[in-house]
């Protein structure tokens, strides 16, 4: 998904003070709707008829819209190609609220100050469910069939899976997916790979091997860079057992049979934490990974200074150094391998990342919103093929001229021979994907992509169709599993948190053998446990027991 990167920790940390708040704000006017949003929505009273769909286009749609995000800034609307056509084709503009890099600060303002954005975009769970309960959501029910796009698109398995305790639908989802998609995986230095012999990388023993002999011949090149926060070492927990996504990592629980149970005494988890440690160690692997900063990977990557790069989308990084390390030496750039895997595992089984139905995150609708419908009615004509086609390749006539009978756009010479132009203006909308539908999108792309001779297929594309959406596993079933932040659970889970975190960390720097690494995990489970750790793993249990019934309907 580009830069708009999911963050690794959930958004436990904001619900304590959007809860404080919410609650606070429990006798605004009309039973907890805020204000309106002054200015929004430029008058907008739509054009929809009693009974009848709005017509997108028809007469000026303005609305208001907040990332809720420190690190999201969105970009101008109507300085790129592709929304500057939809501003003159469809007279949509988007009016930004920027974060200013604290957005828990920022939401909390804007509900008590009664001046809530028209559209949220943000992590589904908790922080959504406050809002909703208090009264601040539109739900989408009554659009659904009015406006297709999504209904047909995500299915009613996912519009079911997202609606709240009431019954009722206020997400409307990103990157949504009925089929595998994703880019976790191993980039590998492709001129690093061929001097050293292209020795064999299928397990986590020759990937050790590989390790050492670059440190032996390239002393300024990371032999296998983790990203930031050392987060390729989650990726890497695939390679210590079969059907073993990061996900659990991230939720810090693993199944056992009918229950989530501890992290810290998972055997995989365990081995995964000594085998980081020994690289760490022996310096094979970044130094710094753990305080280094997102460009500082970035710029190692783009220049070749790695061998190995393991993390949940290495493509993005990968890609931009591909082009550039190739415009220098055709035989440079990068290439992917098949996830690496403990010695005697089945690598068909190894699953280094995850994909979800429900996608990323979602759009929420507020009621501040004056025209919640025109606003639902854009979102879903966004989601469409018309929608997906210009956000992604421009407008008609350009990269793209017409459509098949399939409905997926038509690609022209352009596309292919003006690379540098059209990643330009892909990159220019990257920002824009708010609710991304993940197969029309990969589809379309795939089927034009293998109509072309390998040389001029695009690298990304290339690597999604051969080996990343092939090693993705589906983890449907653990979504929305965290408790609101301001209840019993919720505040158990953050101090846990803070200890996966710290051990976590302490494991792979500071221990000085395999035995104190186990030491180190030894420790933060019994602290975890004396916070109430079994307590927050029965209610994620519960949920977890909840989403498996609704998906086998």
């Amino acid at each position: 998904m580009k830069r708009m990167r999911k963050a690794f920790l959930s958004a436990l940390s904001v619900t304590l003070v959007i809860g404080a708040v919410l609650a606070g704000c429990s006798n605004a006017d009309n039973n907890g709707k805020p204000e309106t949003n002054k200015g929004s929505n430029g008058g907008n009273t739509g054009t929809e008829q009693a009974g009848g769909a709005y017509e997108l286009g028809k007469e000026p749609l303005e609305f208001s819209f907040y990332g809720h995000y420190d690190w999201y800034t969105m970009p101008a609307w109507g300085e790129d190609l592709a929304t500057k056509w939809i501003q003159d084709n469809k007279k949509v503009n988007v009016m930004p609220i920027s974060s200013g890099g604290a957005a828990k600060n920022k939401l909390s303002t804007m509900i008590v100050s009664k001046q809530l954005p028209d559209v949220i975009w943000m992590e589904r769970g908790p922080d959504v469910e406050k809002l909703r309960s208090e009264g601040m959501l539109v739900a989408f029910d009554d659009y659904l069939d009015k406006y297709p796009n999504l209904k047909k698109w995500a299915g009613d398995s996912t519009i079911d899976m997202l609606r709240s305790p009431d019954g009722k639908l206020y997400q409307f989802p990103n990157w949504y997916t009925t089929q595998p998609n994703g880019n976790a995986g191993y980039l590998v230095n492709k001129k690093i790979y061929e001097e050293l012999g292209s020795p064999s990388l299928e397990t986590t023993d020759d990937l050790y091997a590989y390790l050492n002999q670059v440190k032996a011949k390239y002393p300024d090149v990371v032999p296998l860079e983790l990203g930031q926060l050392a987060a390729g070492m989650d990726v890497m927990v695939s390679a210590f057992a079969e059907n073993r996504p990061y996900t659990f990592n991230q939720m810090i629980a693993v199944p056992n049979g009918d229950k989530l149970t501890s992290l810290f005494a998972d055997p995989v988890y365990r081995e995964l934490l000594q085998f980081t440690n020994k690289l760490y160690r022996e310096k094979l692997i970044s130094q710094d990974t753990f305080t280094q900063k997102l460009e500082q990977v970035e710029q190692k990557v783009v220049t070749g200074k790695i061998a190995v790069y393991a993390a949940s989308s290495p493509t993005e990084f990968g890609s931009k150094g591909n082009s550039q390390l190739k415009s220098q030496d055709p035989n440079a750039g990068y290439i992917m391998v098949w996830p690496v895997h403990k010695a005697g595992l089945d690598k068909n089984k190894i699953f280094p990342g995850d994909y979800k139905q429900l996608g990323w995150n979602v759009n929420v609708i507020t009621k501040s919103a004056k025209n919640p419908e025109a606003i639902f009615a854009f979102l879903d004509w966004f989601t469409g093929p018309e929608g997906q086609r210009t956000i992604m390749w421009g407008p008609e006539g350009l990269y793209w001229d017409g459509v098949d009978a399939e409905d997926a756009p038509l690609f022209t010479d352009k596309f292919v021979n003006d690379p540098k132009g059209r990643d330009e203006l892909m990159n220019s909308t990257v920002n824009f994907q708010w609710n991304g539908n993940t197969v029309y999108v990969d589809n379309s792309k795939t089927k034009f992509e293998m109509t072309l001779p390998e040389d001029k297929r695009n690298w990304e594309t290339y690597w999604q169709s051969t080996i990343t959406w092939k090693t993705q596993f589906n983890t449907t079933e653990y979504v929305n599993l965290d408790p609101a932040g301001d209840s019993e659970e919720g505040i158990i889970a953050q101090t846990i948190l803070s200890i996966y975190e710290q051990a976590r960390a302490k494991a792979v720097m500071n221990a000085s053998s395999e035995a104190e690494v186990l030491s180190i995990l030894d420790k933060a489970e019994n602290d975890a446990q004396k916070a109430g750790y079994e307590k927050l793993l029965a209610y994620k249990t519960e949920k977890w027991q909840e989403n498996k019934a609704k998906l086998s309907k």
